[in-house]
C-alpha cells in the first residue's frame, strides 16, 4: 500500500501581500497542519505547482520556510504562474532533471512508480510537455515494469467544458498517446483548474484537485453577469488536497477540505 498526499494551486505571495484579497501562506500552513495531523504516515507528498502566485524570489523564500513544517518532505514541481529561473536559484539546480530540463521526477517507492511532470511554459497560461519530457515519460513508463504507476502534473489534459478550457495543457493527446502505452498506469493527477473534476480522456483516467487557492464555480450553463461582464464565480475554499491510496489491486483518490468556507467573492477582487 502506498499513500501520496497532493497540494496544488497554492500561490504563495510575499510577506505583506493577499492573492484576490486572500492570504495564501496562512492557507498552506492550514494545510500543512492538517496533513501533520491526519496523513503523518504518507509515503510522499507532492506539491503540484502554482506554488507561487507571480513567481517572485520572495515568494519562493517564504514557501521555502513554510513547507519545512511538512513532517514529510515533499516532492515539487511547477505551474504557469512559476517562474523557472527564480524557483531554480531558491530551490537548487539539484531540483532540475538532467534529461529534460525541467522540474519533473520519478519515485519509486511501496511497489509503485510516481511519475511528477513540469507543464509549465515560460510566459504563457497553458502547459506543454517537451519533446525531451515526453521521451523520458515513455522511457519511466516502460522502466515501471508492471508496476502501478501514478502521474501527477498541472495542467489539466482536455478540455472540462470551462472557460479555462483555452489554457489547458497543449499537447494532452500525445501525453495520453504515451500513457495510455503503459498498462499498469492507475491514475493522472492535476490540478489549475481550481475545482474538482474527474473523467478520462482516451483511456487515460484523471481528476484534478480544488487545490489551495480560491475555488471556481464551473457554470456549466451560461455564465451569471456581474458588473456589465460574464464572470464565473469564484469561492474562498474549500482548500483541498487529494489522498491516493493504491495497491497491487485498486487505487482510490479522496478529496479531503482542510478549510470549509465557500463564501462567493466579490468580483472587484479580480479586476485587473
Amino acid at each position: 500500500m502506498i499513500k501520496i498526499v497532493v497540494l496544488s494551486d497554492l500561490h504563495i505571495v510575499p510577506a505583506g501581500a493577499l492573492s484576490h484579497g486572500l492570504d495564501t501562506t496562512e492557507r498552506l500552513e492550514t494545510g500543512i497542519d492538517f496533513v501533520n495531523s491526519r496523513h503523518a504516515d504518507a509515503d510522499l507528498i507532492v506539491l503540484a505547482g502554482d506554488l507561487a502566485d507571480h513567481g517572485e524570489t520572495a515568494a519562493y523564500l517564504r514557501l521555502q520556510e513554510t513547507i519545512s513544517r511538512f513532517l514529510v518532505s515533499p516532492v515539487l514541481t511547477l505551474g504557469n504562474h512559476d517562474n523557472s529561473d527564480r524557483f531554480v536559484a531558491q530551490f537548487g539546480a539539484e531540483r532540475v532533471n538532467q534529461q529534460t530540463g525541467k522540474i519533473d521526477s520519478v519515485i519509486d517507492t511501496n511497489g509503485h512508480r510516481v511519475i511528477v511532470l513540469d507543464t509549465s511554459v515560460p510566459g504563457q497560461p497553458g502547459g506543454r510537455l517537451q519533446e525531451a519530457q515526453l521521451q523520458w515519460l515513455k522511457q519511466s513508463l516502460e522502466a515501471a515494469e508492471g508496476r502501478p504507476v501514478i502521474i501527477i502534473m498541472h495542467h489539466n489534459l482536455t478540455p472540462f467544458g470551462v472557460p479555462t478550457d483555452s489554457i489547458i495543457l497543449e499537447n494532452g493527446e500525445a501525453f495520453a498517446e504515451i500513457a495510455r502505452s503503459c498498462g499498469s498506469l492507475r491514475h493522472v493527477i492535476g490540478g489549475h483548474v481550481h475545482m474538482s473534476v474527474s473523467g478520462s480522456m482516451m483511456g487515460v483516467p484523471f481528476c484534478t484537485i480544488a487545490g489551495g487557492h480560491y475555488n471556481i464555480e464551473p457554470r456549466l450553463g451560461k455564465p451569471t453577469p456581474t458588473h456589465g461582464t460574464e464572470v464565473v464565480p469564484r469561492r474562498e475554499g474549500p482548500g483541498q488536497l487529494a489522498v491516493v491510496l493504491s495497491d497491487e489491486k485498486a487505487t482510490v483518490v479522496h478529496m479531503e477540505n482542510y478549510i470549509d468556507r465557500h463564501l462567493v467573492m466579490a468580483p472587484d477582487l479580480f479586476q485587473k
